[in-house]
């Protein structure tokens, strides 16, 4: 349960508010007549706060959400405030501060396959406060594992199955009917991960791709056999019928032989919800 320390609100996002500008122009022109009123020996000295921060990205991960964004021009910026809401645009509420040097924060009070919206605000050493960042930032966190072993159909197929939405690593029979997708290598040098056909399930091979860079999952492009042949270092995506919707779920080649392969996954489990890790703007890092 998060503790509201303040809450920020925020009308207008990817965009200058409105009431923001209007402030903003209001301040110039009265710095404007005070200087004009001024003997040319009397300093004027006008504090204002610093810009809203921009480049704002995010990384999904596993119950946690890391936010990162573009340092500020401004010397006397003093750290950075982050703010989360239900939605893009409301009120925002305060999660934490990192200071100055610091240009990411790790939010881990957030539940798998809940979407949460992000905003980064600076704040200067005199503690004046920028508007809230502008970018529609958000993500939706979801599981993942590593080291998932499954053996092949003609080595033993109590074992060459996977069935992501079990979250559990552990593999299980072929033929089981919740079986999403399972390993065989039929023939010497021929290592394929097959979707359960009994199942809409579809593959695709995403390229050679570290799996924390596959970050939407694609609406075309699934192989028109039902299965991919696994390469080392290459990264797949599978997408999962359910009951009128999908869950899609992302896997990256360890190892493989005829024996074997060894994968590491991630499972969105919001149905419907293509993202699983990395982008920028409306998607995540």
């Amino acid at each position: 349960m998060r503790k509201t320390f303040r809450i920020r609100t925020r009308q207008m996002s990817g965009q200058w508010g409105v009431a923001y500008v209007v402030a903003l122009a209001l301040a110039l022109f009265l710095l404007t007549l005070v200087a004009g009123g001024c003997n040319d020996d009397d300093p004027v000295i006008v504090n204002f706060p610093p810009s809203a921060p921009d480049g704002v990205f995010s990384i999904t991960g596993d119950g946690q959400v890391t936010i990162c964004w573009n340092r500020n021009p401004e010397p006397d910026v003093a750290g950075y405030d982050i703010y989360w809401n239900s939605a893009p645009t409301g009120a925002f509420e305060f999660i934490g501060s990192v200071g100055a040097n610091q240009t990411c924060f790790v939010d881990t009070e957030v539940v798998n396959g809940t979407t949460y919206y992000y905003a980064v605000a600076a704040f200067d050493k005199a503690g004046l406060e920028s508007e809230l960042s502008f970018e529609d930032i958000f993500d939706t966190p979801r599981p993942e594992g590593t080291g998932l072993i499954l053996s092949a159909v003609g080595q033993n197929p109590s074992l060459s199955g996977y069935n992501f939405a079990s979250l559990s690593g552990t593999p299980q029979d072929w033929t089981d009917f919740d079986t999403d997708v399972y390993f065989d290598s039929p023939n010497p040098g021929e290592h394929n991960l097959i979707a359960n056909p009994n199942r809409d399930v579809q593959i695709q091979d995403y390229g050679l791709i570290d799996l924390i860079d596959v970050d939407w999952a694609p609406s075309a492009g699934w192989s028109n056999i039902g299965q991919a042949e696994l390469i080392p270092g290459h990264s797949y995506i599978i997408r999962i019928a359910l009951g009128g919707t999908f869950n899609m779920a992302k896997i990256n080649v360890v190892t493989v032989s005829a024996i074997s392969v060894t994968l590491d996954w991630a499972y969105q489990i919001d149905p419907g919800n293509p993202e699983l890790a990395p982008g920028t703007g409306g998607a995540s890092q």
